[in-house]
């Protein structure tokens, strides 16, 4: 795992902490509640809303937080080594809430926040070295619902097979998106499929709005599969492999698919590429075969580059359009990241009832497509989703 990047941090001392760093953490917090479990999202995402109102809200969770630098997202990392380390020695009594793979979501009551409030103060000085010692890794499978789409639009237009490189793989479930099955559920009660009927991995969302995503029952042939991260994960390591379903938010359905697309991953080893994603990109060419469409997908990886190197990116991939068809498909927040937003990651403007829901703490991902033929570039906002692939809007013309 990430070896340790900080020093000491002060542990059941709040005014260790500065202050403000302690608002904005708590902010944070906040923002990741209402964006995974806003009023109306399905009643299995409680305990997601109540772990990270639990960390806004309580000094001692806080002030794990906070001890962690604002760029490794501190809710998220102090919510993964909860998980972790209560897997380890927490008592039965808080496990208890927490959802197993193929289980049901155990219902809420009112002894969930003191009893993970005591777990917090018993264990902090273990916690405090999880935090450390991990980055948090999000490796939401549910997402590939928000990327079949844009695939199908591309088939629609072009023929030949895909070279699939995901960008920030991580654990390179993405990877292996021709291999799941999907339903998108529509609002008058009927259903769209595709994939493979009789995968492991079976993933599901809503569709809202008048739009209706293309679905293929049979996705787009890849020829090549291929990950790039600039720190890539090892799922038969035993560590890795539980730090990431730590990760993981505690809702049924996201812990079930995780564990499927983890069974699915360790029985295709795909390829893959450490290093930094602007300067593999020329690499990245090399190994993709004259014959196939190079397709770069990412999902949630580009809203946390630096502005300079998401201006590098798009530059890089311009540069390649110069040379060979392109397809970009990207699922981000709007960056940059927070109320301020202003645009997508790929340059694309969004309806600005989307920047306003946005200012509200609406935190979704747009989904963008670029595409380069003949060293043309067209950009399409295709629709917006739930971070945790609850439900997804398609926006994009038939």
């Amino acid at each position: 795992m990430d070896p340790p990047v900080d020093g000491p941090v002060a542990i059941g001392e709040p005014a260790g902490v500065d202050r403000d760093r302690r608002v904005t953490v708590a902010e944070q917090a906040r923002s990741i509640a209402a964006a995974w479990s806003p009023p109306d999202a399905p009643p299995s995402w409680w305990l997601t809303a109540a772990t990270f109102t639990a960390i806004a809200e309580d000094d001692e969770l806080l002030s794990l937080a906070a001890a962690v630098p604002l760029d490794r997202l501190p809710p998220l990392v102090l919510s993964a080594a909860l998980r972790f380390h209560l897997d380890e020695r927490g008592p039965a009594r808080l496990a208890a809430y927490y959802p197993r793979p193929g289980g049901g979501q155990p219902p809420p009551d009112e002894g969930f926040r003191p009893a993970l409030q005591a777990f917090a103060r018993s264990e902090a000085s273990v916690l405090a070295r999880l935090c450390r010692e991990h980055r948090y890794q999000m490796n939401e499978v549910g997402r590939c619902l928000d990327v079949v789409p844009a695939l199908a639009a591309i088939a629609a237009e072009d023929p030949r097979p895909l070279a699939l490189v995901d960008l920030g793989t991580g654990a390179g479930l993405g990877l292996h998106l021709d291999r799941y099955h999907y339903t998108y559920r529509l609002p008058d009660g009927t259903e769209s499929s595709a994939g493979d009927v009789r995968s492991p991995v079976r993933l599901s969302c809503s569709v809202r709005g008048r739009g209706r995503p293309p679905v293929l029952p049979r996705l787009p042939a890849v020829a090549l599969r291929l990950g790039v991260d600039a720190e890539p994960l090892d799922l038969t390591d035993a560590a890795t492999a539980r730090w990431l379903a730590a990760c993981v938010p505690p809702e049924v359905g996201a812990v079930t698919r995780f564990a499927a697309a983890v069974e699915v991953a360790r029985a295709h080893p795909a390829p893959g590429l450490r290093g930094d994603l602007v300067e593999l990109l020329p690499t990245v060419v090399e190994e993709v075969p004259p014959d196939t469409l190079l397709c770069l997908v990412d999902t949630y990886v580009h809203v946390f580059l630096p502005p300079e190197r998401l201006s590098a990116f798009r530059e890089a991939v311009a540069r390649i359009g110069q040379v060979r068809d392109v397809e970009w498909i990207s699922v981000d927040p709007l960056v940059p990241l927070g109320p301020a937003a202003t645009g997508t990651v790929q340059g694309l403007k969004v309806p600005p009832t989307w920047l306003r829901d946005n200012r509200d703490g609406g935190v979704f991902g747009v989904i963008g497509r670029v595409n380069i033929r003949n060293g043309v570039r067209r950009g399409t906002v295709l629709g917006r989703a739930h971070p945790g692939a609850a439900w997804l809007e398609w926006t994009a013309a038939p």
